[in-house]
This record gives C-alpha cells, sequence and structure tokens, in this order.
C-alpha cells in the first residue's frame, strides 16, 4: 500500500498501532504482529463503533444519490466513473481479507441493526471514490506514469488476473482491462500525493516530539449518569476527595511505593501514561513536564479529577522517534487536506442507488480471492 493510503487510511492500517484516548489521555495499545489481523481488526472496531461510511476521514469525497445512469455505474465523480466490476474486485479482496482472519461469521456481526457487511459496503464506496478523485486530482496537476511505472502497472494486472480463477472473473464480472485500470488509478493516486507533500519538511526535533513516560494517581471529583453524563461531585465530596489527594501526595514524597499506592487509591484504572506536549489536558501535560525524572508532583486539577504525577521518564526516545513519524505525517495530510479540499468542493458527485442497494457480497466457496492489494505492494514497494 503506498504513502498516500498509509497516511490518510491510518485507522485502518494501523501502522504505529492503535490509540485508545480515555478522557484527554492517551494510552499506546499494541497491535497484533500480523499485517492481515491488523487491518481487519481496526476495521472492525472502526466500523462497529462509527456506523457511517468513511474513508480517508475529513477529506473524502462525498456522494449523492440520483439516477439515469448506466446500468453498470454505481458513481460518477467529475468525469471518472466508478463500473460495477471495479466496485465487486474491492469488495471481495476485503471481504475475503476479513473470511481470511475471522472466518465467514464475522458476516454475523452487527450493531443497532445495521450489518458488517453494510459497513464494509459503504467504507469501500468511499475508499473507491477518493481513489477516483484523486485520479482525477493527477490529471488536474499534469502527474501522470512514467513508462516503467506503466510496465510495471500492465504486470500487476497481469499477476493479479492470472490468480483469478475462472469462477471469479465471472461472479466480479472483471477483465483484464478492468485491472488495469484499477491499479493505474491506484498508482496514480499515491503519485499525486506525494506530489502535493513534497515540500512538507520532514525534519522533527527532539524537543517538538519529545514523550515522556508517566505515573498517577486519580481520585475522581465526577461521575456519570445512565446516559453517560458527567456529573460533578458535591463541594463537599470535592473537598474531601482534594484532602485525600493531599495525604497521598505526601507518602509518595515521603518515600513510600508509588505504584502500591496506586493500586490501593487510583480510581483510573491505567496508571502509566506515554504521551507528547498538546495530547493531554493542559493542567496534566503542564506539572508532567515539569517533573524530572523520579520526580512527583503536587496536586494536579483536571476536569476528571485530581492527580498525583511521578514522572518515569524525561524522555523516551522510541515514543519520541514514533512521535516524530505522527507529527510528519499530520503536517503531509494537512497540506494535502488543503488541495484536495478545494478540488474536490468543484466536482460533481452521483451515486446509482438502485445498483448499489442491489450489490451483495460474494457467497461462494470458489471465490478466494484476497491478493489485489499484496500484488500492488509487489510492483509498487515504498
Amino acid at each position: 500500500m503506498g504513502i498516500f493510503f498509509r497516511a490518510v487510511l491510518t485507522y485502518i492500517t494501523g501502522v504505529w498501532g492503535m490509540e485508545r484516548r480515555r478522557g484527554n489521555r492517551k494510552k499506546f495499545i499494541q497491535c497484533p504482529k500480523t499485517g492481515k489481523a491488523m487491518l481487519v481488526l481496526c476495521c472492525v472496531i472502526f466500523l462497529l463503533i462509527q456506523l457511517t461510511a468513511c474513508s480517508s476521514g475529513e477529506n473524502s469525497a462525498k456522494v449523492i444519490f440520483t439516477t439515469g445512469m448506466g446500468k453498470d455505474e454505481v458513481f460518477r465523480i467529475g468525469g471518472s466513473v466508478c463500473t460495477e466490476a471495479e466496485m465487486m474486485v474491492y469488495l471481495t479482496n476485503t471481504q475475503n481479507q476479513y473470511e481470511d482472519v475471522y472466518g465467514p461469521e464475522v458476516w454475523n456481526v452487527s450493531r443497532d441493526g445495521i450489518t458488517l457487511e453494510e459497513n464494509v459496503k459503504d467504507t469501500v464506496l468511499a475508499k473507491m471514490a477518493q481513489i477516483k478523485t484523486m485520479y482525477l486530482l493527477a490529471q488536474d496537476r499534469g502527474v501522470v506514469l512514467e513508462d516503467g511505472e506503466d510496465r510495471r502497472v500492465e504486470q500487476a494486472a497481469e499477476a493479479y488476473f492470472d490468480s483469478l480463477t475462472e469462477r471469479e472473473k465471472e461472479l466480479m464480472g472483471v477483465t483484464l482491462s478492468t485491472i488495469e485500470q484499477l491499479y493505474k488509478e491506484y498508482a496514480l493516486a499515491d503519485k499525486v500525493y506525494r506530489y502535493i507533500i513534497q515540500d512538507v519538511n520532514p525534519e522533527i526535533s527532539d524537543d517538538e516530539a519529545r514523550t515522556i513516560t508517566v505515573q498517577h494517581i486519580l481520585l475522581k471529583t465526577c461521575t456519570e449518569d445512565g446516559a453517560g453524563n458527567r456529573v460533578a461531585y458535591s463541594d463537599a465530596m470535592k473537598q474531601e476527595a482534594y484532602l485525600k489527594a493531599l495525604e497521598i501526595c505526601r507518602m509518595a514524597r515521603e518515600g513510600e511505593d508509588f505504584l502500591d499506592l496506586a493500586s490501593r487509591y487510583s480510581e483510573d484504572p491505567v496508571i502509566t501514561y506515554s504521551f507528547g506536549k498538546g495530547e493531554m489536558e493542559q493542567a496534566f501535560e503542564e506539572a508532567a513536564f515539569s517533573l524530572e525524572t523520579d520526580g512527583i508532583s503536587e496536586v494536579v486539577e483536571t476536569e476528571e479529577g485530581y492527580h498525583v504525577i511521578k514522572c518515569i521518564s524525561t524522555f523516551d526516545r522510541e515514543q519520541t522517534d514514533l512521535n516524530k513519524l505522527t507529527i510528519v505525517e499530520e503536517r503531509r495530510r494537512e497540506v494535502f487536506g488543503q488541495e484536495y479540499d478545494a478540488f474536490v468542493e468543484e466536482l460533481p458527485r452521483q451515486l446509482n442507488g438502485e445498483l448499489w442497494d442491489s450489490m451483495k457480497l460474494i457467497r461462494d466457496d470458489e471465490v478466494t480471492t484476497a491478493g489485489f492489494f499484496d500484488i500492488y505492494a509487489r510492483f509498487f514497494p515504498d
């Protein structure tokens, strides 16, 4: 998968690991080592939480329903058309990636009456819409494939098409030219992204990306009602929590084991956090970044409650290096997004609602193709 799709589909690829935000604090969660498992797991989690048609985030091309389109045209964006056969390639490969990891029973998953199949369809639709848009953007910016790249597109298409059984070709309705067009658009989407972000400075200082690791003890000053709304403690309860936090702070500073205190008193099940600047609530962050290694803060108040913080490391080299990559990618997405948004805003978008609603995942034991993107990566390595 090219740099463009890694950058704008981070929630699917999970290159550096999933992140779970809890309030204003971030905890890094390690991902499975298997790439395919990561892809599918992230998709499942994201789809079941979001239940929306998403692709690269805020910069996705929006599609409206219409009538009067060709019978095999799923949608049009500007002068670009997505055919039923093209869509089936993406849908079928995505379907089989899921099933390779979780088995066909994964399609029994649903939430609030919305099935995983419906969400996968919407996500693939949005991804296809973006690729078609990027293809048009490449044409608009004069970005083309070189002779060697054209040849690699042909070779990749031949390799994937030859991998298909006759049954798969029949049920997806594809020809060699279908695959060639998909790979050409994919390669140009990647290339125009690189073209747009080429001037972004990749150098990030240690200080800007510095990541620290702390432990903390939290005494809450609020709770939640049945609807998940924050309910503040009374003044008397808040004062009680504050006095208790002062006592815990005193014990920690006098040498009592911090982890032992945290296990006894903290109302946050997570004790250790690694984070960079701008990722935490301001009061918590300022107190944490002001500490030396093994230093213990005064009582710090945030929206969640009172904290006592201990600095474990003032500079986490591994996480800082990862954070540098994150910052660079954020800058690239911002630069790309400004140009993309301006371009896509002017494009007419039409969806053949009748055809789209009728399209289903293929249920056939002979249809197992899942290598479309793997083959692309083989011929277009980073």
